[in-house]
């Protein structure tokens, strides 16, 4: 059994070889035609394409997740027995391994409550038109630039000419790092691996989180930026060291969302308020008992996560500035915001500076959709503000956590300081 993420290989078994093809197919739903026939029915117009992808008759609440903290709300809810506190039934969350399959998941109506990486639903929605529905932040902030001991790397600069890892080309990672990685004046490039790359290069590969630890200690990569536990996982088990954490560059950054399909959104408001009742109601849990959750959530607990206590509880709590020194991954203490925190309030500030940085950021594929994309209309149509206001007024949320102004809770500042 592999001690990085606990799946059935052991490390040796591994697969680190980047092959360009595949990366460049993973942010995309036709890597999925090994798995079925979701990628040619994407192919299709939209009204035939979904036409035999009918939800469950029944309201059950079906959770599909990857192994990371930006679970945490929805892993809560369930283990904390929130869903049926509202009245819900509720099945054990599945827990899959990358972010293709569970798109795939959702997209076939096996999951009706997911969480994904922030850029995923806007693809969906508007390059793919899929009817999904943001409806709250899974999360904020939870991630971070790990460097291999291999490298002596400390600073953004000095990452030129290495391989660099990112969860999947629509994501607040893939993002955030070309923006650093531009800051210092490198070129963020997507290529085969065994080609040579120049001094100001860095070159970028899609990589599954519960890869990336042993990847790195094996030298296959020399970086990678992802969600917790996976860098206290590399820190702990490959040697890995804290660059920057993503949430001191860009304050109390979303990451990953929940998502509901547009048809529970819109045709089941009782359901759907619920529902998130719950998952607010778990992220409030995560966020006031960090250390218990990340012990709920660990191997040891109620195996939510496949990490021990000790990474997950590194990953939840171990952010002191005198811990990261060299190099110092936190320039920002005055931020005062935790390694990961959890306010469920979709602000639409974050979203409009996510679509923008995504349009100049470099993915594989096609993105022009993002050209034509109105980004006050997608603000209103992407996200459903009601259900989670509701919930965090239902639960006196807002002055619990982070990010919150008094004065104006819904509204926000995005502040971004490489």
């Amino acid at each position: 059994m592999c001690q990085y993420c606990n799946c059935d290989n052991e490390l040796s078994k591994h697969d680190y070889t980047f092959n360009p093809t595949k990366g460049r197919r993973e942010f995309i739903l036709d890597s999925m035609a090994a798995t079925g026939g979701l990628a040619a029915a994407m192919s299709l117009p939209s009204t035939q394409a979904f036409a035999n992808m009918t939800p469950p008759e029944d309201e059950v609440v079906r959770i599909g997740y990857l192994p990371i903290t930006d679970a945490s709300a929805l892993l809560v809810a369930h283990g904390m027995g929130f869903f049926e506190e509202e009245g819900l039934k509720v099945e054990k969350p599945t827990l899959i391994r990358g972010w293709s399959p569970l798109i795939e998941g959702f997209a076939a109506h096996k999951f009706n409550l997911v969480h994904f990486l922030k850029p995923i639903p806007i693809w969906m929605r508007y390059n793919n038109n899929f009817p999904v529905k943001i409806t709250g932040w899974a999360h904020t902030n939870g991630s971070g630039l790990v460097v291999g001991k291999h490298t002596g790397v400390e600073s953004f600069a000095e990452l030129g000419g290495m391989q660099v890892a990112v969860p999947y080309w629509y994501s607040m990672h893939n993002i955030v790092l070309q923006m650093a990685l531009k800051n210092a004046g490198l070129e963020p490039v997507i290529q085969d691996q065994t080609d040579p790359l120049k001094p100001n290069q860095v070159n970028l590969q899609i990589m599954p989180p519960p890869d990336m630890p042993p990847a790195l200690a094996a030298k296959k990569i020399d970086a990678y930026i992802v969600a917790e536990p996976f860098n206290a996982a590399g820190e702990v088990l490959a040697g890995a060291k804290m660059l920057r954490f993503t949430g001191d560059i860009w304050e109390n950054h979303p990451c990953c969302v929940v998502c509901m399909h547009d048809d529970d959104v819109n045709k089941r408001p009782e359901w759907s308020q619920k529902v998130m009742n719950a998952v607010v109601r778990g992220g409030l849990y995560a966020q006031e008992n960090k250390e218990e959750v990340a012990k709920m959530l660990s191997r040891e607990g109620k195996r939510y996560l496949p990490m021990k206590a000790k990474v997950v509880e590194k990953a939840m709590t171990d952010y002191s500035p005198a811990d990261y020194q060299d190099p110092k991954a936190i320039k920002h203490p005055d931020w005062d915001i935790g390694r990961i925190d959890f306010n469920p309030y979709p602000y639409p500030s974050a979203t409009k500076f996510l679509m923008e940085q995504l349009k100049e950021t470099l993915v594989t594929g096609d993105k022009t959709f993002l050209d034509n994309l109105d980004i006050d209309y997608a603000l209103k149509d992407l996200v459903n503000y009601d259900y989670v206001t509701n919930a965090m007024n239902k639960y006196d949320v807002w002055d619990k956590v982070p990010g919150v102004n008094p004065a104006d809770p819904t509204n926000r500042k995005e502040v971004f300081e490489l």
